[in-house]
């Protein structure tokens, strides 16, 4: 990443509220050229541009630091993908207690290597179904958070992630500004999984006139045995 961007994303993360240290910006730089490098043999982004992955990627994460407190909590990225939210969020706030999950082993593996080399500590790669580590005793109502960027449709989305979050806990689920529907058609399946309180709040992306969402789920009783159900059930409640 060349100085000029690195600027650039500063001036973004200052924008959105954050104070980022010289160290957490060649923290994401270099994540950002071993994304772009690795991408070359394996897809993690369809973004190619560095100057897009600071926006797209990087801005696009770090809005969720600027709209609550991530200090010390415990979080699960949930199809983090090329690491997005996750990796970002750790590297500007270091005291999160991280979970990546992915169905792709190969991903998470090097995921698990670029953490390395960014000298991340305190987080743990998960590899496998969404669906199928909820129902496991250690993940299951145990996180203070649960994010999710860009993987599915919100009914499925909330189905797959609000089982992680703990009673008190919030799921937050990054949207685009153009998903009232499918957040009106999750609210049924959100009230069944135990959320509650639900909230969407729009962020602007620094440099660019795109506005995004953060759709706040809070998690006011134990998700009900049996949820989330089977793929093939979980998929008849997409749009």
């Amino acid at each position: 990443m060349t100085e000029e961007l690195k600027s650039k994303l500063a001036d973004g993360l200052i924008g959105l509220g954050l104070s980022p240290t010289q160290g957490q910006i060649d923290q994401l730089a270099l994540y950002c050229d071993r994304l772009l490098e690795k991408n070359q043999v394996m897809n993690l982004t369809a973004i190619t541009d560095p100057a897009d992955v600071v926006t797209l990627h990087f801005l696009d994460s770090a809005a969720l630091l600027a709209s609550r407190d991530f200090g010390g909590k415990k979080i699960i990225d949930v199809g983090t993908g090329g690491g997005f939210p996750g990796l970002v969020l750790k590297i500007l706030e270091p005291t999160i207690r991280l979970t990546l999950l992915d169905t792709l082993g190969k991903r998470m593996d090097w995921l698990e290597e670029v953490s390395g080399e960014l000298g991340l500590t305190g987080v743990t790669f998960v590899k496998g179904r969404a669906e199928e580590f909820s129902h496991k005793k250690e993940f299951r109502d145990s996180y203070d958070l649960a994010v999710s960027r860009a993987l599915a449709s919100m009914p499925m989305l909330a189905e797959l992630c609000i089982p992680y979050v703990k009673v008190g806990g919030q799921f937050l689920a990054m949207k685009s500004s153009k998903s009232d529907e499918e957040v009106q058609a999750a609210e049924k399946i959100i009230r069944t999984l135990g959320g509650e309180n639900l909230q969407v709040s729009e962020y602007p992306l620094p440099g660019t006139d795109v506005s995004h969402r953060i759709v706040t789920v809070n998690k006011g009783r134990p998700t009900p045995k049996g949820y989330p159900r089977k793929w093939t059930k979980i998929k008849e409640a997409k749009m």
